[in-house]
């Protein structure tokens, strides 16, 4: 029954990306609205009960689990922040705006949804919420600007940049909401390990890794042996951080991290490609077990009340404080608007950190189904939104963009960036 539910996960993934193209979206945003329809929302829960049996749920947190792993390592290695020093002081004001507007008016949100609640720990659920609210899926932003030819523009590099630094920001923000939850256990010291295990991660692991990598043939692939090493210590990293008490995303981000920046791009396209294969496989089926937990059908009048404060906040604080952080360093107001929407998309990455929320005791079923739900429709909002700014030249190649003359250095701009969000150009990805 297990196999049989995997190959019919594969299946509703498959024609539920199609339809998302066929529209104009993300192919993972058409997966994770798939896993929400054989969720309970529909017919009581009774398509759920009889294609997913309670049974078979546990084991399919294994792949599931394994999934979000690779998925996570890769999150980590995409984030190049090398492409900040081309993208200069833009991208530092989109990036100060993006998190600190979203989070001041998230902590205000947070304040008032706790009047009817009584999550695990206050203040971390107050941390939470702020993060959630100020959340951008940076590998759906990559893909949604290769699909619309804008990864090697000088737009497209600071859109990158600033969600490079914003998923940084997110995880690291994550990490301590579970530390604070966490401090009421026995035991609980133990997340505080997480600090000098980073470090050990970027001083001592970092350089070996980057000795054992420059050791490839005459042909540049990478070698079986290291694609399992590299694999093996993303696998690792995940499980310390979880007998520490944190979330094992952290530990795989934290490996992606620390991954070395070769010179050459084609390294790590190279590893993003041989793993997008069994990340394909394997992450859809996270996409049923977090759909199996959302009941929209069960939020209620506060409930969608709740939903309509939420998109309010996320979508309002997110879009006006990158459009001011960009504007206050000079960038025209329709391009700070165009990259304000493109800073706007969640999908995956919120759906991952809610995720997290619930696990910790953070989020009840309610209120988690009512934030996946502002992370789809964020996430759907950003391309007709992109089609009401954006013009012909945002599509243009960098030296041809207007006014702006920050040149980013070729090895290190988003260009064939459909190569480093999962495969070489022209090749379908996950997200």
């Amino acid at each position: 029954m297990l196999l049989a539910d995997i190959a019919l996960i594969l299946v509703i993934a498959r024609v539920a990306g199609r339809i998302a193209q066929a529209l104009g979206q993300p192919a993972v945003l058409g997966e994770i609205v798939g896993g929400l329809l054989v969720g309970p929302t529909l017919f009581h829960g009774a398509l759920a009960a009889t294609l997913f049996p309670e049974a078979i749920r546990p084991y399919l947190g294994v792949p599931a689990n394994l999934g979000l792993v690779l998925f996570m390592f890769a999150v980590g290695l995409e984030c190049d922040f090398g492409r900040i020093r081309g993208s200069g002081r833009i991208a530092a004001g989109a990036v100060l705006g993006s998190t600190l507007v979203p989070f001041a008016l998230g902590t205000l949100l947070a304040l008032h949804l706790l009047r009817d609640r009584h999550p695990a720990s206050r203040p971390a659920f107050v941390l939470f919420v702020a993060v959630a609210v100020s959340v951008t899926a940076f590998p759906v932003l990559a893909r949604i600007l290769a699909e619309r030819r804008m990864s090697g523009t000088w737009l497209g590099t600071v859109a990158l940049s600033s969600a490079a630094v914003c998923d940084l920001a997110a995880w690291t923000a994550l990490a301590a909401v579970q530390v604070i939850a966490g401090g009421g256990r026995p035991g609980h010291w133990q997340v505080l390990l997480i600090v000098p295990y980073a470090v050990a991660l970027f001083a001592l692991v970092r350089p070996l890794l980057e000795r054992l990598l420059s050791r490839r043939g005459p042909d540049r692939m990478m070698s079986a042996g290291n694609l399992a090493i590299v694999l093996t210590g993303a696998l690792v990293s995940a499980a310390v951080t979880q007998a520490l008490g944190l979330h094992f995303v952290i530990g795989a981000f934290l490996f992606g991290l620390v991954m070395p920046r070769m010179d050459d791009v084609g390294f790590r396209a190279e590893l993003l490609h041989r793993t997008q294969f069994t990340t394909t496989l394997l992450l859809p089926v996270y996409f049923i077990v977090a759909g199996l937990n959302v009941d929209l059908a069960q939020i209620g009048a506060a409930g969608w009340w709740d939903f309509a404060l939420i998109m309010a906040v996320a979508v309002t604080g997110k879009f006006a404080g990158t459009w001011l952080g960009a504007r206050s360093q000079g960038l025209p107001a329709r391009r700070s608007a165009l990259l304000a929407t493109l800073m706007n998309t969640r999908g995956l990455t919120e759906l991952i950190a809610l995720g997290v929320g619930l696990e910790s005791g953070l989020l009840d079923r309610r209120l988690y189904a009512v934030m996946v739900l502002m992370a789809v429709v964020t996430t759907v909002m950003t391309g007709p939104l992109l089609r009401c700014f954006a013009r012909p030249e945002d599509s243009a190649a960098p030296d041809a963009d207007d006014g702006h003359r920050t040149r980013v250095p070729a090895a290190r701009t988003g260009r064939g960036s459909a190569d480093r969000a999962g495969a070489p150009a022209g090749r379908e990805t996950l997200w």
